[in-house]
């Protein structure tokens, strides 16, 4: 039997390290064109030294050394060139321009052949005028996507500063300020709009946080941003818009027209980036091509003040993938998503019904989706319809099966995949509890007072684990995918976490409520790419919000 790699880890062969080289080659004579010198940083960093810069995230990949330091394999080159600038290069002189082709490693889910080691060629511009950084760099990515052929490919630019300047002003608490952020870096749109609704923060500002991460479009999205954040009364926040304008008029003629957007839901990592945020996005990808932004807190941290840091990383395999370059282990680009048919995820069983009334009343066209019988995509002029599972609607949104969808909030919660949660759909409620035997009362808590652990029975791992991080416990999960009942009756846990609606099934089997979780409704959603490329998935979107109203 021949030796496989690890999941996440592939062999390049031949054909595919040719292609990958032609792409890497072009982007290196472009970036060296542009005065970018070539660094290389270690394969694995020590961890305290880049925590220092900034977040590592929970990368897997750890070990200790035999000198006892707990070493990462790096996950992103920023941070390691950020780590040498400030160090081997701090008396250089400045702007340094310094460029980078190496490999990275990030924990990804075996869904679709995700890789876990991927190659990013990338560029970082520190110590230069702030303005002048900004322009360079993402003229530099606009010219890069061009040189390699990348075809309609598109940039969309955001800013942390309205966001950032609107919660200075307004968040009553750094509780508050803190949710809001999360919400936001995770793109669930609907729980900050609850959030922003229940805060007791003046109306403007609420209407602002709730607004300002939909924002999408061409210079006239700034107008309806400032306007936003006048009447909350941010001046702060403003900084950014004035940012955002200045860059659009500076490289108006490097950027094609229809090229660049505006979009805040680009807005994330707020201990990382300080300025704008951009992503470039190409035909027939699941992704973005490229990332990157004004990340001056870095250099702060590590003992740089007032130096300006801009930059951004391509994906090589991302590349490939928008180029057709076939290979053994590569994707192959299918047709752009704008060329065929809106794909919308429809979840069957119990959302099916009000889904398709909800559709209906946005003006799709739904008689085909009366009796669907055996079909699995179901044509309906401009649209098609797949028909999913509703725990399954994230999975085939975010890996390109379809555009849009609808689920229930808790499979998005369960899916842990990248998405946009855009409207609250107000049907499909259901509440999340956690039981135990009735006649147990009392014997979780003596379990886990010498335990240190509670042991729950759940279908949704991910929601129990974040509920029990959230009361400060520990908790030890048995995946179990029916009948999870049985679980504490037969002594396999101390509780459940699971869906009620009636109770009738938890007093059938003696088991009592011991506490809330959260309560779910459903859904619309969408892929990053396609809310920032597609236009037809935010009219969709702005349907489906006004029909939610006429139904209420």
């Amino acid at each position: 039997m021949t030796a496989g790699t690890p999941r996440g880890f592939q062999d390049i062969l031949p054909e595919e390290a040719l292609a990958r080289e032609r792409i890497s080659e072009t982007a290196r004579a472009v970036f060296s064109e542009a005065g970018y010198l070539p660094v290389e940083t270690p394969l694995m960093e020590d961890l305290s030294a880049l925590s220092g810069a900034g977040s590592v995230g929970e990368s897997p990949f750890r070990l200790f050394d035999s000198d006892g330091r707990l070493l990462v394999l790096r996950p992103d080159l920023t941070l390691p060139v950020a780590r040498l600038a400030a160090g081997r290069l701090a008396d250089a002189p400045r702007p340094l321009r310094l460029r980078y082709s190496a490999p990275v490693v990030r924990e990804r889910q075996s869904l679709r052949g995700q890789p876990r080691q991927f190659t990013q060629l990338g560029v970082e511009l520190i110590g230069g005028e702030a303005a002048d950084s900004e322009v360079e760099v993402v003229t530099l990515l606009a010219r890069v996507l061009d040189e390699l052929g990348v075809e309609t490919w598109h940039i969309a630019c955001g800013s942390v500063a309205p966001v950032a300047g609107l919660l200075d002003a307004c968040a009553p608490d750094d509780a508050f300020r803190e949710r809001a952020q999360e919400l936001v870096h995770a793109s669930d749109f609907v729980a900050l709009d609850e959030l922003a609704s229940a805060a007791g923060i003046p109306d403007a500002a609420a209407r602002a946080l709730a607004r300002i991460p939909r924002i999408h479009g061409d210079r006239e999205a700034l107008d309806e941003l400032d306007a936003l954040l006048a009447e909350a009364g941010v001046e702060e926040g403003a900084r950014g818009v004035r940012e955002l304008r200045d860059l659009a008029e500076r490289i108006s003629g490097a950027v094609p027209a229809g090229r660049l957007s505006f979009d805040f839901s680009t807005v994330n990592s707020f201990d990382y980036y300080t300025g704008i945020i951009f992503k470039g996005y190409a035909a027939g990808t699941t992704g973005a091509v490229a990332s990157g932004g004004r990340y001056d807190r870095v250099l702060a941290n590590l003992g740089l003040d007032d130096a300006c840091a801009c930059g951004f990383a391509l994906s090589l395999e991302r590349l490939q993938e928008a180029l057709g370059e076939r290979g053994e282990s590569g994707l192959v680009s299918g047709a752009a998503p704008t060329e065929r048919p809106l794909r919308v995820a429809v979840p069957k069983g119990s959302l099916f019904a009000d889904t398709v009334a909800l559709l209906a009343r946005a003006g799709l066209p739904t008689e085909e989706l009366a009796e669907p019988g055996r079909r699995l995509i179901i044509p309906a002029g401009d649209v098609e319809y797949v028909i999913v599972r509703a725990q399954d609607a994230p999975a085939f949104v975010a890996y390109g099966g379809a555009d849009c969808g609808f689920c229930g909030s808790d499979s998005i919660i369960e899916a842990g995949v990248d998405l946009l949660a855009l409207v609250d759909c107000r049907y499909g409620a259901c509440r999340f509890i956690v039981a135990e035997p009735r006649s147990a009362a009392g014997k979780a808590e003596e379990a886990y007072a010498w335990r240190g652990s509670v042991r729950v029975a759940t279908k949704y791992p991910r929601i129990t684990q974040d509920y029990y991080d959230r009361i400060g416990r520990r908790v030890d999960i048995l995946a179990l995918h029916g009948n999870i009942e049985l679980g504490p009756i037969v002594g396999m846990a101390d509780r459940i976490v699971d869906i009620t609606a009636t109770g009738t099934t938890l007093r059938e089997n003696d088991l009592v409520v011991v506490d809330d979780v959260l309560e779910c409704t459903a859904r619309f959603f969408a892929s990053p790419s396609s809310w920032r490329v597609d236009g037809r998935v935010r009219d969709l979107c702005d349907r489906v919000a006004a029909a939610v109203g006429e139904g209420e």
